[in-house]
């Protein structure tokens, strides 16, 4: 059974971004076939130009899909709580994920900074969607910051290289059996989105494997049936893995050829 997130139940396991898309109406296109529960927007896109923003805004709220801001490119504290607080103004939700880069080439977060901007935030009342890697004990800080999900890389952003760290993943899974889990971050084809469900996670957040797709809007239709096969795949327990043959069809009483 899916969880709530901080007491919300999501129309479907899949959180979609809204950057990078060839034009807004491709956007559009997008999340209609995507069916999400949640899009994820980016206050430096909507403050990008004050009537660019607006119109922006306009498009998300004409969508009808709840809203997540995000932090995105914020590489400090300082910065990453300012800009939620300009995002709550401009969004009119306390709901935000959070991102504090701390690497350039990989876009890994600076989990230091993330602990400490979560602490911030949660005692200004934010619910905080912490963007963050596997680590079991950065994970614990962060749900001792105040937070009540977790958001876990796949992959790095934007990679398309999906699941990079199964057992890093299994093993948070395993250790916050009742805590909120979203693979965020290197999704890149439905399969990966999938996988990640049928794991025990509860959300996937897509955008670049959307937004660059050929067709976008076809894309986003295959990451929403993905989700749903991923979470019947859970539901339906799975066999387990085997090291040698077992043959599906049985041995006693086949007919034998003399």
């Amino acid at each position: 059974m899916a969880k709530q997130f901080y007491g919300v139940d999501l129309s479907s396991p899949l959180m979609l971004g809204t950057a990078q898309y060839p034009s807004p109406e491709i956007l559009s296109e997008a999340v209609k076939a995507a069916q999400p529960g949640v899009v994820t927007v980016s206050l430096r896109r909507e403050s990008a130009g004050e009537r660019a923003g607006q119109a922006f805004w306009s498009l998300i709220r004409k969508l009808g899909v709840p809203v997540l801001p995000n932090t995105a490119g914020c590489h400090t504290v300082k910065e990453a709580v300012t800009t939620a607080h300009m995002a709550r103004e401009v969004f009119g939700t306390d709901w935000i994920k959070l991102e504090v880069i701390g690497e350039l080439d990989t876009l890994q977060p600076d989990v230091f900074g993330l602990v400490e901007a979560t602490r911030i935030l949660s005692e200004d009342g934010f619910k905080v969607f912490p963007y963050t890697t596997e680590d079991l004990v950065v994970a614990e800080k962060l749900l001792g910051a105040g937070c009540e999900v977790l958001m876990p890389w796949g992959a790095p952003i934007g990679s398309g290289k999906g699941l990079n760290n199964l057992f890093g993943l299994r093993a948070m899974r395993a250790h916050f059996a009742d805590v909120p889990l979203v693979v965020d971050a290197g999704i890149g084809v439905p399969s990966h989105a999938a996988q990640a469900l049928e794991l025990g996670y509860d959300a996937v957040l897509i955008n670049t494997a959307v937004a660059k797709a050929g067709d976008p809007a076809l894309m986003a239709q295959a990451f929403k049936f993905a989700v749903k096969a991923g979470v019947l795949a859970r539901e339906a327990d799975p066999m387990e893995e085997r090291d040698m043959a077992v043959p599906s069809t049985p041995l006693i009483g086949k007919a034998m050829l003399a």
